[in-house]
Parts: C-alpha cells; sequence; structure tokens
C-alpha cells in the first residue's frame, strides 16, 4: 500500500474476544495520534480441537469467515468510536484463512506497530500472556504493543522505559520519547546495574550507570522539549525495578534484547518478566533486522 511508505500503519489483531477488544481501541488511539492508518487483522487459521473422529476437512470455514466479517465489522466500530475525539481513522480489514501468528508476523514486516492482545478465545488459556501474543513479541519485523484485557486508565500516568545502553534499548527510547510527546506526559528512564562479576566499590558503578544513562538520553531533550524526564538508577534486578516503577503508569516500553554488564532486556528474560507481570501495555522495542 502506498500510504505505507509515508506513514505506515498501527496493525491489531483481533479474534472478538474482549481482550482484542482493547487491543483495538488502543492501537486505533495509538494511530489516531500518529496520523497513521489502522488494519484490522482476523485471522481463521486451522481449529486446534480434534475430537474422535473428526476430521480436518469436516470443519465449516464458511462459519469461520462469517465470524471473521462480523468480529471485523465490531471492531472497526469499537476503533472508530476510540479514536473519534483525536483523528479520524483510515480502517482496513482483512480476514485472512491462515494462522494467526505468520500472518501477524508477515503484516509487521510493514508495520510502524503490532498490537496484540494478552489472550484471546483460544481453547486452553496459557497463563496470562496466549502464544500468539508470545510469538510475535519474539518474531515480528516492527515494535509489539501487547495490551492486558483491563488496561488501567491512562490520563496523565507517565510512559516507563528502561535503558541498558544496547541499540536495542536506543530503539526504546525512540519509541518512549514519542509516546510521552503524543500523550503529554512525563517519561520515566529506568537503569539498574549489578555487581555480579564485578569488582569495583558500588559506589562508582553506581557513578557509572548514572553517567550511562545520562549519555543515553542526551540528545532527546531538544527533539523533545516537551517532556520531563525523570532518571532512575538503581541496584536492584531490572524487570523488577521496571515493575515498580511502571506501578502507576500507563505504558512500559522495552527492547527486544539487551546487553552485557549492565543488565541487559533480552526477550525471555527481563522483557518476558515484564510482558507478564505489568498490569498495563508494553512495547516490545522490534525493528527490522
Amino acid at each position: 500500500m502506498s500510504s505505507n511508505s509515508i506513514n505506515p500503519p498501527v496493525v491489531v489483531g483481533t479474534d472478538g474476544s474482549a481482550t482484542a477488544t482493547e487491543a483495538v481501541r488502543w492501537a486505533a488511539l495509538d494511530a489516531a495520534r500518529h496520523g497513521a492508518p489502522l488494519h484490522i487483522v482476523y485471522a481463521i487459521g486451522a481449529p486446534m480441537d480434534f475430537g474422535p473422529g473428526l476430521a480436518f476437512d469436516q470443519f465449516d470455514y464458511d462459519a469461520y469467515r462469517n465470524a471473521g466479517a462480523a468480529a471485523v465489522a465490531a471492531a472497526t466500530e469499537t476503533a472508530r468510536a476510540a479514536a473519534e475525539p483525536v483523528h479520524p481513522l483510515d480502517i482496513t480489514t482483512v480476514v485472512a484463512e491462515a494462522p494467526p501468528i505468520p500472518v501477524l508476523c508477515d503484516r509487521s514486516k510493514d508495520a510502524r506497530l503490532l498490537v496484540v492482545g494478552t489472550r484471546g478465545l483460544g481453547a486452553f488459556r496459557r497463563g496470562l500472556l496466549g502464544s500468539v501474543s508470545t510469538s510475535v513479541a519474539r518474531h515480528a519485523h516492527c515494535p509489539v504493543a501487547v495490551i492486558p484485557e483491563e488496561p488501567a486508565p491512562s490520563s496523565r500516568r507517565p510512559v516507563v522505559v528502561g535503558v541498558d545502553g544496547s541499540p536495542s534499548s536506543e530503539l526504546a527510547l525512540d519509541i518512549a520519547f514519542d509516546e510521552a510527546s503524543r500523550r503529554r506526559v512525563t517519561l520515566i528512564t529506568v537503569l539498574t546495574w549489578s555487581e555480579f562479576n564485578r569488582y569495583i566499590p558500588r559506589h562508582d558503578m553506581q557513578k557509572e550507570a548514572e553517567e550511562l544513562l545520562a549519555e543515553n538520553v542526551a540528545g532527546y531533550g531538544e527533539k523533545y522539549p516537551d517532556v520531563q524526564v525523570l532518571r532512575m538508577v538503581a541496584e536492584a534486578r531490572p524487570a523488577q525495578r521496571l515493575l515498580e516503577a511502571a506501578a502507576q503508569a500507563q505504558l512500559i516500553v522495552v527492547g527486544s534484547h539487551g546487553r552485557g554488564g549492565f543488565a541487559g532486556m533480552t526477550l525471555g528474560s527481563v522483557s518476558q518478566a515484564v510482558l507478564h507481570g505489568a498490569d498495563c501495555p508494553v512495547i516490545i522495542a522490534r525493528s527490522a533486522g
């Protein structure tokens, strides 16, 4: 689509569940803030609940297509209502006859952001995060936002971002500053350190960490003079400190992977812990690389 080269779309997956409805509402607001188009995707996939004597080709795909059409129609109404106070939306809907994970990951190649709920209508709910949200957070080609079923009211709550000096956390900072500016809220930057395998005084490690954070946020003040920045540097486990900082936040942004030395934010450890522990939306900063 030609608009992608100018302003890439926000892509959101839906399955008609309550969690997906919240994801659509959040995605619509984010798209409206950026003046971006919104693509709503429903992926039929293959049913996973096979009973005795039930063959794959016995499923009524017309019923699934009809359910998909109903789901994207309802999602479109939700999106327009959510975005109306901010900016009118250009909405495209897709009902794809393929599994959701490859469909969403493929759509993420041309997206500025991929949005999913924490869990959907699967036969088995795999804890807080479903298989779709977990997989796209690992494999998408753009940043991924994971939205809980009941996100806390946002209003004036801050945005929180994890920093560790890695290229991934640089992307997280880019996203976090942009989101904080568009939402007109404070940005809390969090960097943690550990004495593990390091043999210098604690006060030196604290000073080193403070200098690293200062270096990482330098220059953003000129681009985002409207964003008030609070810096948090402490000896702590990164996921725990991020979740503590985000207890009253409207959004957490973390890198998809980090670096050694200072506690890195590797998906599967820190980022995964934040995804599972956060009560607010989480953006995993991913790039096409």
